[in-house]
């Protein structure tokens, strides 16, 4: 029997069974090419709406299409064999009505194969979340810092104040108690991630919350040194891969101006011709 087919997937069960267990480890991944990279070293591969920013230079993640995540997604499963995967939806695809986001979820899961979906909101996603879960669709919710709220929130830490503190609680109840299997918490202050952690009954997973969080997540570009427009407080810089990417083009672009590439050696020669036979 091949290693491939020894290899056991994780499964949304298997998340939510890790409260309070082994950390999960979490990273981004858009592409096939990263999910292949990731796929040994993390529990949950998240396909997620930062591609927009990331990848397309967009300002923020509300110009994310549902084609966009499904195809991403696509490429995401193709290169993961082990890890959970779990799709992002995108903003205006799962706010309208719980039926409509029921539409758009069944789709992202049948097209791409993943695992589950995540959407951002509390109390007022709850119905939603409920509504999803009850009919086959695992959620992972998201709470706190919300990049699709962006205009009505800003990109700032969320849980500063006791209003905000006890709206985030009052969120993150309400979704796990809808049937959230784990609850991303991000940029939120670090006692309020804290409590929230020890308040429900579901994994939490932290960007930019508290190392008490059951997993965290962070962007695979931004852990790798490939996206530099800006680095979050929450983000630690494990390489400099976009330093070396640059180095590279450098110096591939003096080799070709200078002829020194492509060489002898990366060319095709043709075949002899075939030795005329004495009579």
């Amino acid at each position: 029997m091949s290693v491939e087919q020894t290899v056991k997937p994780i499964t949304v069960s298997d998340i939510r069974a890790r409260k309070n267990g082994e950390p999960l480890v979490c990273l981004t991944a858009y592409t096939s090419l990263t999910a292949v990279l990731l796929d040994d070293h993390v529990d949950l591969l998240l396909v997620g709406d930062s591609l927009g920013m990331v990848l397309y230079g967009l300002d923020s993640t509300l110009g994310v299409t549902l084609d966009m995540m499904i195809a991403h997604g696509q490429a995401v499963m193709r290169g993961s064999k082990k890890a959970c995967v779990v799709v992002d939806m995108p903003f205006g695809t799962y706010q309208e009505s719980p039926e409509a986001a029921f539409r758009n979820a069944a789709r992202v899961m049948v097209e791409t194969g993943c695992d589950a979906v995540k959407l951002e909101g509390g109390v007022e996603m709850a119905e939603t979340v409920k509504f999803l879960s009850q009919r086959g669709v695992p959620v992972l919710g998201h709470i706190g810092l919300m990049p699709q709220s962006v205009n009505q929130y800003g990109f700032r830490a969320q849980g500063k104040t006791e209003t905000e503190a006890k709206r985030i609680m009052n969120d993150a109840k309400a979704i796990a108690d809808a049937g959230a299997f784990a609850i991303v918490i991000e940029g939120t202050v670090e006692a309020v991630a804290r409590k929230v952690t020890k308040t429900v009954a579901v994994p939490t997973i932290g960007i930019g919350a508290s190392p008490a969080c059951d997993g965290q997540v962070l962007v695979t570009e931004d852990l790798v040194g490939l996206f530099k427009e800006f680095t979050p407080k929450f983000v630690k810089r494990y390489s400099e891969l976009g330093d070396g990417i640059a180095s590279a083009a450098k110096q591939y672009a003096k080799d070709v101006r200078a002829r020194k590439f492509p060489g002898p050696e990366h060319c095709f020669g043709m075949k002899p011709p075939p030795k005329s036979k004495r009579k």
